[in-house]
């Protein structure tokens, strides 16, 4: 302890002399010294005899190898690099120290998901070229001397992709997944049901697949052309698809929550199984358009059970604390028609359809309470009264988290304004078509997840921020990461870093050389060189 004290001594004395590092997110705390460490094929990592703190040496392990073609020893205990337990309270389950010396690397922390995080930022201390897939020469491998304490703002950080529009294949999922990780974020939102298709397999029924996973067309160029492609589309994933994605996910410390959507956009399921709609002899089609759909779920017993025995297999697959049910864009037209809709909101003492949909998400909340999870939503499921153990995710606007942070309900922000990366982020006379609004770089990093509205005790129930990504117009892993990146780098850095350390400039000095970490893991991300590998013509307008 003495010794880690006076070397942070020595870094106080000289934190003017060398250039800052780039890393993203910034850290809490970083002071630098003149000088570095160099490290060599004789290398050695030690780690403590732990399974999980094996593993996250054994990824700096592989990383470091495969850039740099040196074959480093993973060892328990002591190394040149070393992983160490700290019993500093204050870093919590995420936070960690970084220490480089003369002596070599030493990361500290009470957990190997704080250890996993000083990963990524020993990573980036590192020349860029670290990144490269294959051996790069004629580098030395450099790293300051720094020391680094660094804990995040917020406990939930996340990345949404919605699968169901344009599916993605497994690769780019867990391509998706390193990026997350990357970023120091620790939810991974799966988007897996709509209107448009059915991506998970549920064995119990196989028609989810077999007919709702596949759509006569798709809609191309704007929404208002109306125009389609004539080209039968599909994909979905099979549960053993999905457990290679979870585990994937568990090695970087990524919760996966999946997403399953009710009442409404389920057109999709209700191809397969029409007797769950209103109307079961109609032949119902998955949607080849984009937008809303009258069709929805009928909250018949029959409905609820189907709801209940796929959430089952969802929550037999997935150990994600949360388990997300939609409950958006639920329109209640055929609610208003159904006699069965009108006696059942009768029968329940229910004000209107409003508190129908209510009364389905808490039947669901309860089953998934039942089941030792906890259920989130976005915001519509505030209407008609919230569920006791729900979850918001607020994005229509900050007003749906404002509400229910003051009922002392948990809450996500991701507010479209700033978090929707599916939208322009420059001129859409040079850009690849996309939902027609616009949120460029600036805006995203702008933003502050806790609403100033709030009371100390009700800002405790922000549990952080997440950028979702609709797919409509992103048929291909490029094209999503044209869109993500570098917006969803902003969000990662909002979800960390604390507010009054925040600097667009800053963050845009280190984006830079950020963006060669970028290059060399073959991100498509907007500005990078060639980034023109998309179906549309480009640019999207003359």
């Amino acid at each position: 302890m003495k010794s880690f004290l006076l070397m942070v001594l020595c870094l106080v004395w000289f934190s003017n002399a060398g250039a800052q590092p780039n890393i993203i997110p910034k850290p809490t705390q970083m002071l630098v010294a003149k000088g570095e460490w160099t490290l060599g094929n004789k290398t050695k990592i030690g780690a403590p005899a732990d399974d999980k703190w094996t593993k996250v040496a054994e990824i700096l392990s592989g990383q470091i190898s495969k850039a740099s073609g040196y074959s480093l020893k993973t060892v328990k205990g002591k190394g040149n690099i070393t992983f160490k337990i700290s019993s500093d309270v204050t870093l919590g389950e995420e936070g960690y120290r970084l220490l480089v010396t003369p002596k070599g690397v030493t990361i500290q922390a009470q957990t190997a998901k704080g250890a996993f995080y000083g990963v990524q930022s020993l990573l980036q201390l590192l020349p860029a070229e670290i990144f490269s897939p294959a051996v790069v020469s004629n580098i030395k491998w450099t790293v300051p001397y720094v020391t680094i304490k660094d804990v995040p703002r917020y406990q939930y950080r996340g990345l949404m992709l919605d699968v169901c529009r344009h599916f993605m294949p497994l690769e780019f999922v867990k391509k998706y997944i390193d990026l997350i990780a990357l970023h120091k974020q620790n939810q991974f939102h799966w988007h897996l049901t709509d209107d448009q298709g059915w991506r998970i397999e549920i064995k119990k029924y196989p028609e989810l697949t077999a007919i709702g996973s596949k759509r006569k067309e798709t809609m191309k160029g704007a929404y208002k052309d109306q125009k389609y492609d004539g080209t039968p589309y599909g994909g979905f994933y099979t549960q053993e698809e999905i457990k290679e994605v979870l585990k994937y996910a568990e090695e970087r410390f990524i919760n996966v929550i999946p997403e399953i959507e009710m009442p409404g956009h389920a057109l999709a399921a209700l191809a397969a199984y029409p007797k769950l709609g209103n109307n079961p002899d109609k032949i119902y089609q998955v949607g080849t358009k984009w937008g809303v759909f009258d069709d929805v779920f009928m909250p018949r017993e029959e409905t609820l059970k189907f709801l209940e025995d796929v959430l089952t297999e969802v929550i037999d697959l997935f150990p994600s604390k949360y388990i997300h049910v939609g409950g958006d864009e639920c329109p209640k037209v055929q609610w208003k028609e159904s006699r069965f809709a009108q006696d059942l909101i009768k029968k329940e003492n229910l004000k209107d359809e409003h508190g129908l949909q209510s009364y389905v998400i808490k039947r669901i909340d309860k089953f998934i309470t039942s089941k030792g999870r906890r259920m989130i939503g976005w915001d519509e499921i505030l209407e008609g009264g919230l569920s006791p153990n729900a979850t918001v995710m607020s994005w229509r606007g900050t007003e749906g988290g404002i509400t229910a942070a003051k009922e002392l309900h948990d809450v996500v922000m991701t507010p479209g304004d700033f978090v929707y990366l599916d939208h322009y982020q420059a001129d859409e006379k040079t850009q690849p078509i996309a939902f027609p609004s616009f949120t460029n770089l600036a805006e995203t990093y702008s933003y502050d997840p806790t609403p100033k509205e709030l009371s100390a005790e009700e800002a405790k129930h922000i549990l952080g921020v997440q950028g979702n990504v609709w797919t409509e117009y992103m048929k291909t892993p490029a094209y999503v990461e044209y869109m993500v990146f570098p917006r969803a780098i902003a969000i990662a850095e909002t979800g960390w870093t604390s507010a009054d350390q925040k600097d667009f400039a800053d963050f845009s000095k280190r984006l830079e050389m950020h963006k060669k970490r970028l290059d060399y893991l073959g991100v498509n991300y907007f500005g990078a060189p060639g980034n023109d590998k998309f179906e549309y013509v480009w640019p999207a307008k003359k």
